[in-house]
């Protein structure tokens, strides 16, 4: 009597395993499914949108920008980051998946309304010099360079450690006004201390700029992975180098009060996919 191919449901066996190591695939964990970011999809926020189960991670966009993908293949997220400047109303990312067309998937932003503060400084920190300006521009382009790294390497978390301890001394989002003069909202967190005090990595990361800027005075940026940056910006000095990888923890700077400011602290700023978002969402203990 020959072997039979065929299970008591008429299945052929090939097909049965087949689908029993799919579903084992689908439910299994993933060594890409990290906890999320608070989802607040407003300008400076980051949106989660769903992008269904796949096999292999899909490969996600917005205006041709790459955008982390986070999950496992029962169910993959699109972690966005939302421009401060970002209208509200509809945002579209384009989503690629492995032997697939592309796929265009929709998602709301909708309005926010941030407060004002009215700070006074040194007129020469506002109305530039033509030297001041002429350096400004110089760093505007350096840190465009800075802003598109895009690294394959997967964050170890999206969720992280504040990096120093201190009072919120200025909110994300907040609308300032430099001597009766409006800028561009504020792009980052303020956390107030004292000079000296340490400043650690929220997260792993690489460093891939240390500077003394203009406006930020000295600045490092780390390379979390996948479009996560963030920047450290006042410091009254700089502890790593670029090229270092440092752990959760690391001590990479101290607070200070060098650039635009009016007293020492620690400027913030965590960015996605090229945009600014709130550093609040991506906090362990959920503040902001």
């Amino acid at each position: 009597m020959k072997p039979s191919f065929f299970n008591v449901g008429g299945l052929p066996r090939c097909v049965a395993a087949t689908a029993l190591v799919l579903g084992a695939l689908l439910c299994a964990p993933h060594a890409d499914a990290l906890e999320l970011p608070r989802a607040r999809s407003v300008p400076g926020g980051v949106a989660l949108v769903d992008l269904g189960p796949a096999l292999v991670a899909p490969q996600a966009s917005v205006e041709g920008v790459p955008v982390l993908v986070s999950g496992r293949p029962g169910g993959w997220t699109a972690v966005v980051g939302i421009p401060l400047e970002a209208e509200p109303g509809e945002r579209q990312l384009e989503v690629r998946r492995e032997g697939a067309p592309l796929e265009r998937v929709r998602f709301a932003v909708t309005p926010v309304r941030y407060a004002e503060q009215r700070l006074k400084v040194a007129p020469g920190k506002v109305d530039l010099s033509a030297q001041d300006l002429a350096r400004h521009e110089r760093e505007r382009v350096r840190s465009a360079e800075v802003i598109a790294t895009w690294s394959a390497v997967a964050p170890e978390t999206l969720r992280m450690q504040p990096p120093v301890p201190g009072r919120r001394s200025g909110s994300f989002g907040l609308r300032r006004v430099f001597n009766d003069q409006p800028r561009k909202p504020h792009s980052g967190m303020d956390i107030a201390a004292p000079t000296g005090t340490p400043v650690v990595a929220p997260a792993a990361g690489r460093v891939i700029d240390t500077g003394d800027y203009f406006f930020n005075g000295h600045t490092v940026w780390l390379d979390h992975g996948n479009g996560l940056l963030s920047m450290y910006c006042h410091l009254s000095r700089i502890d790593v180098k670029v090229g270092e990888v440092v752990a959760t923890g690391t001590r990479i700077g101290a607070v200070g009060a060098t650039g635009r400011v009016t007293g020492p602290h620690l400027h913030w700023s965590v960015m996605l996919n090229r945009s600014m978002v709130d550093p609040a969402l991506f906090l362990a203990d959920r503040g902001g």
